[in-house]
């Protein structure tokens, strides 16, 4: 039966639709035609909310239209709509990276098992582990480091509106850690000139003129972290010098905004020092064409020399260095995941912490046996002398031993339950399958004598395409939420919600990463701004 809507606005009347079969699109369509306008020119807003048009699949019942309900129709250009469109798009997308960000920095952080198959961890220059403040502080540069991590690739890709809104975002995460953490850091300066650059890469002449006070606070920040005339990263790496792009580039804005600024006298000065420093860069075709003999890319080659003030000797133990650091971080990576899944083993504690492997080895170098030593820590927080103590009392250490063989048992029975799940999919009988679970112990084993005892039958259906295919319904989907056992989790059960979309975006964008990218500048655009706006001081 077809319901009645008036609709008032652009235009006014009763309109008859059918609820159930009607979508916002076709319903717009109707209304269009007695405009005489195309249906992407209006928009039809019921009960304060626009109805939106989404995949055209929902119907008007579906959206809380009712018979009687009143429609406001309003004319809006196509161009309008699909910017009110994109921006709320964009908005949702900001949020998710928020929350993406938060949650990636809060399970990572605190100690909590990792659900990920890596461990954001925090790294000086020289790629060691570092430990900077407290959780909170480790949370708040984790969350800054992934915003500006991303906000460099939207750079990259010249997406300088969308950078600058994450660039806030980062900004806002550096700010809730302490200061005396955030002063020996130079992440912070490094974005309040990613932030002004793309005020200039987007000409936002109003931003550029007050954009002095922050490139002031990036130059005392730079020089709080990397020392007076950089002697502090100069000990780090030796003689290279990484930092003189970084360098240029902030002389080469503080020019352009003394320049909007009126002051032309401190603009002539910084972009003649910003020159100055793009000569030193020009890497020579000779010294660049050695290293390429010798095996090297352009671009390494170029970023070695660039680095090391043109010496090729410089350049190749550079590489050398790099290459050997690459290595060790993939060894490492590795021997950190291999720890993820022995700490997923153990389980976590009351506090949803993971067992912290370094006191476990403390407690397996003085005798104890590794798993019970890891469950005694999982039960005590991770407190040694405590595990200590359950350990060597008789009863506790009892007690602990016979949880773990009730652990053990427990987690075979789920793994043969599954099995058996599995291969009765495939098409066996359900009873068949339980004797041949029981009698052989493994999955693989028992299908093995399953299709043997099927094959003498002439059963072809009983191994059909199913038997292929089954291994394709195990597992946790990239778009599905991770799901920690129960029993791993020590007796509760505890659903993750997880956005891996942006959470790929986020650790992506940082796993690329090493200590250097800061500094490697491209610096096509710098050379263009220096002569740009060198001729207009001279005007």
């Amino acid at each position: 039966m077809a319901a009645k809507l008036k609709i008032a606005g652009a235009w006014s009347g009763v309109l008859e639709a059918e609820l159930e079969a009607w979508t916002v699109p076709l319903l717009k369509e109707h209304i269009a035609n007695r405009l005489n306008c195309t249906k992407d020119s209006i928009n039809l807003i019921c009960a304060g909310k626009v109805l939106r048009d989404d995949n055209g699949t929902q119907k008007l019942i579906e959206l809380g239209v009712k018979n009687n309900s009143k429609i406001l129709v309003t004319r809006v250009s196509p161009d309008q709509g699909k910017e009110l469109i994109a921006e709320e798009e964009k908005s949702t997308r900001l949020q998710r990276l928020k929350a993406a960000a938060t949650s990636l920095a809060k399970r990572h952080a605190d100690g909590s098992l990792p659900v990920d198959d890596y461990n954001l961890e925090l790294e000086n220059q020289s790629g060691e582990k570092v430990q900077l403040g407290s959780e909170n502080d480790q949370r708040a540069l984790m969350m800054g480091l992934m915003f500006h991590g991303k906000a460099k690739r939207l750079v990259k890709n010249r997406k300088y509106e969308d950078a600058v809104e994450v660039l806030v975002m980062g900004e806002e995460a550096f700010s809730l850690c302490d200061s005396k953490v955030v002063e020996l850091i130079d992440n912070v300066p490094i974005l309040q000139i990613d932030m002004v650059w793309c005020y200039f890469m987007l000409k936002d002449i109003s931003k550029l003129s007050v954009a002095g006070k922050r490139l002031e606070e990036a130059r005392k920040g730079i020089e709080r972290s990397h020392g007076k005339e950089s002697t502090r990263l100069r000990l780090l790496h030796g003689n290279s010098h990484p930092e003189l792009a970084l360098h240029l580039r902030l002389e080469l804005l503080e020019g352009i905004v003394a320049y909007h600024s009126g002051d032309l006298e401190k603009a002539k000065k910084s972009l003649n020092s910003a020159r100055g420093k793009y000569l030193k860069l020009q890497v020579p075709d000779e010294e660049l064409s050695i290293l390429m003999g010798m095996g090297y890319g352009e671009k390494a080659a170029k970023r070695a020399l660039r680095m090391n003030n043109q010496d090729v000797e410089r350049a190749v133990n550079f590489l050398v260095e790099e290459k050997a650091k690459k290595q060790q971080k993939i060894e490492d990576d590795i021997k950190r995941r291999n720890e993820i899944m022995e700490q997923k083993k153990f389980g976590v504690t009351p506090l949803r912490k993971a067992v912290d492997l370094q006191k476990l080895k403390e407690l397996v170098s003085i005798g104890f046996e590794k798993e019970l030593a890891a469950e005694s820590l999982r039960r005590n927080e991770n407190e040694t002398q405590k595990a200590l103590d359950d350990l060597t009392n008789p009863d506790t250490n009892s007690d602990i031993q016979l949880f773990i063989e009730s652990r053990k048992k427990k987690r075979l029975r789920q793994s043969g339950d599954a099995a058996i799940e599995r291969l009765t999919a495939m098409g066996f009988p359900r009873e068949t399958v339980v004797a041949a679970v029981r009698d052989y112990g493994t999955e693989e084993l028992a299908l093995n004598h399953l299709l043997e005892q099927s094959a003498p039958n002439g059963n072809p259906g009983l191994v059909g395409s199913d038997v292929g295919t089954s291994s394709g319904s195990v597992g946790v989907g990239p778009s599905e939420s991770m799901r920690i056992d129960g029993d791993t989790l020590g007796g509760f059960e505890h659903e993750i919600e997880r956005d891996v979309e942006m959470e790929d975006e986020l650790t992506g964008d940082l796993q690329q990463e090493d200590a250097f990218s800061d500094y490697d500048v491209e610096l096509t655009r710098e050379s263009e701004a220096i002569e740009e706006y060198s001729a207009l001081v001279l005007v």
